[in-house]
């Protein structure tokens, strides 16, 4: 890539609008508990991703299904405020907007409900539509919160145009991923429980599962460790890249602030080390801040921040 041209990512993924409620702690089943604050924001996955990526100095192309309502509408207009590319999202007046659930506890830590609504509804075909942009991508940034036919569609023109695959199995299938779809992927970005699911045994320890995953085909797999950074490796090395040091207030983006911050890294063509410790300090500063597109953190905040700073 030339100096001074952005890197062009396209993201393959689900846009949903959060709903978000602050409270002490998260709510055990059948128990109700009264929260501090509420508010909504647009979410997804793959919208975060790329939001991650715009506000890191990247040109972004967005291909996803919203619905044609309200929800739907507004997540076009927030793509286009932030400068992503909207031609390759389809408005489906036959399903609702995706929307997700979440409580927010005093600690930052969360969960989540989702109701994916149109994302469901996004088709190999919508995928093959914006073949061109995939093709012309410096590379194409993946998750799994819209359908698995629709990833592997995405992953193939990539890989035929030679773009850089970067898919985050997240959520985790039940029945793993297909082997031709590990394949076809250049860096396999999972947390620690997604790559030991991955890897096929529970509760196996990152590195362990880095290096099932490795044998299994994987060129480079990026474990996110959550406050203790993240563990990477491929062919030549394995290395830890431990997070700085952050008060956490919500921790709900930070592995989309992550895939975005590492996605926009690796297509500008930085060494795969410096890549993840790229991702790791926009991770760190997007937990600093409440909700999810809120909290992704702009390319000065990530160069600017120091450890303890």
């Amino acid at each position: 890539m030339s100096e001074g041209i952005s890197a062009k990512i396209v993201v393959v993924g689900s846009s949903n609008t959060d709903m978000v409620a602050m409270a002490e702690h998260i709510p055990a089943p059948g128990e109700t508990v009264m929260g501090t604050r509420f508010f909504t924001a647009p979410g997804g996955k793959g919208a975060n991703q790329a939001v991650a990526a715009a506000r890191l100095g990247a040109r972004v192309t967005m291909v996803a299904c919203a619905g044609d309502d309200s929800f739907g509408r507004a997540a076009v207009e927030g793509f286009q405020a932030e400068g992503i590319d909207t031609r390759h999202i389809a408005l489906d007046p036959d399903a609702p907007s995706g929307i997700a659930l979440i409580t927010v506890d005093a600690k930052g830590e969360n969960a989540i409900t989702v109701a994916p609504g149109a994302n469901a509804r996004l088709s190999p075909e919508h995928v093959r539509s914006a073949e061109g942009a995939i093709r012309d991508a410096d590379a194409l940034l993946l998750q799994l919160e819209i359908p698995l036919d629709a990833v592997e569609a995405a992953a193939r023109i990539a890989r035929d145009a030679g773009t850089l695959v970067i898919l985050n199995p997240a959520p985790a299938p039940d029945g793993g991923l297909p082997p031709e779809l590990l394949a076809i992927t250049d860096v396999l970005v999972p947390n620690q429980t997604e790559a030991a699911g991955l890897a096929g045994q529970s509760g196996l320890d990152a590195e362990d599962a880095v290096r099932a995953l490795l044998g299994a085909g994987c060129r480079r797999v990026v474990v996110t460790l959550g406050s203790r950074g993240a563990l990477a490796a491929d062919s030549d090395a394995t290395f830890a890249v431990p997070s700085p040091k952050v008060r956490a207030v919500d921790t709900t983006a930070a592995g989309d602030a992550f895939c975005g911050a590492l996605a926009v890294a690796l297509a500008e063509g930085q060494r795969f080390e410096a890549a993840v410790r790229f991702a790791v300090k926009a991770a760190a500063l997007s937990v600093t801040v409440p909700g999810a597109q809120p909290s992704l953190p702009s390319r000065r905040a990530v160069e600017e921040f120091t450890p303890g700073g």
